[in-house]
């Protein structure tokens, strides 16, 4: 007898999942070379600090999971341990969670903290930063038309936004793009929202292949070698380090005694 669509809704039963289960769906789910990037991250995080005498001490520990509990809003005793049940992490895996994001923010310091000042100035006008809006039409002539309308006050920006942008979230923020460094521009939208005379101002449409874009600049922001800008060099020169050294190594993957696999820079290019 075959079961009905409703019977079924009523039909429960418990599904074992095994590691082998969940090494075969990352295999499926092509997140194989991220994970094997990560896990070659933390091997030579894990070296590195060992060779330069980096600890991580006590206080940081408690520090970092103090924060890390904050991030996760885990406020009370029960919602830390229904996460890690989630997560299928034990109270060993948390702590070493912790262990190995401190460890990472004090080798990325110790390597780089002294190389920023340096870096900044050589790429200052990466840095300099841009509030926008902005509004993305497929007809050049109507952007134009809207530019000019913009500026003979017939319309405002917040107005254009309301009526050409499709997506709810971005249509209710106004086309709002937030602050971003010059290098997180595409090059031909780069030029001219850096080159504007004043803020705030609209910009004349900038076509590209496929679209053309009416910006707002709410602000031009010029670089400042902040904490927070600080912080952001020295995480993106410990990550192309990280590439380099990963790109340097031989690593080897075995999944299962009759599986072993070697993997260099083909795969890890992939990644």
């Amino acid at each position: 007898m075959i079961s009905t669509a409703s019977e079924s809704k009523h039909m429960s039963q418990n599904l074992t999942i095994s590691a082998s289960d969940i090494i075969q769906n990352i295999k499926l789910s092509c997140q194989i070379p991220s994970v094997v990037q990560a896990i070659a991250s933390q091997k030579i995080i894990a070296q590195a600090a060992q060779e330069l005498g980096i600890r991580v001490e006590d206080n940081e520990l408690q520090q970092e999971g103090d924060s890390l509990r904050m991030a996760y809003k885990l406020v009370k005793a029960k919602d830390t341990w229904n996460w890690l049940k989630t997560h299928e992490l034990s109270m060993d895996d948390f702590e070493q969670l912790v262990h190995n994001r401190v460890l990472s923010r004090k080798l990325a310091s110790h390597l780089f903290s002294g190389e920023v000042e340096k870096f900044f100035y050589q790429n200052k006008l990466n840095y300099a930063g841009a509030v926008t809006y902005e509004v993305v039409l497929e007809n050049r002539d109507l952007a134009l038309e809207l530019f000019y309308a913009v500026q003979e006050g017939e319309i405002t920006f917040a107005e254009i936004a309301r009526q050409y942008i499709h997506d709810p979230e971005q249509r209710r923020a106004g086309g709002y793009q937030g602050l971003r460094y010059r290098k997180e521009f595409r090059p031909e939208i780069a030029a001219p929202v850096f080159a504007a005379a004043s803020a705030p101002q609209i910009l004349k449409p900038i076509s590209t292949a496929k679209e053309t874009y009416l910006i707002w600049v709410e602000e031009i922001i010029q670089p400042e070698l902040n904490e927070q800008l600080r912080q952001k060099i020295i995480t993106e020169m410990f990550y192309y380090w990280l590439q380099q050294q990963i790109q340097a190594s031989g690593i080897v993957m075995q999944l299962d005694c009759d599986n072993p696999l070697q993997a260099q820079d083909k795969l890890l290019k992939q990644a």
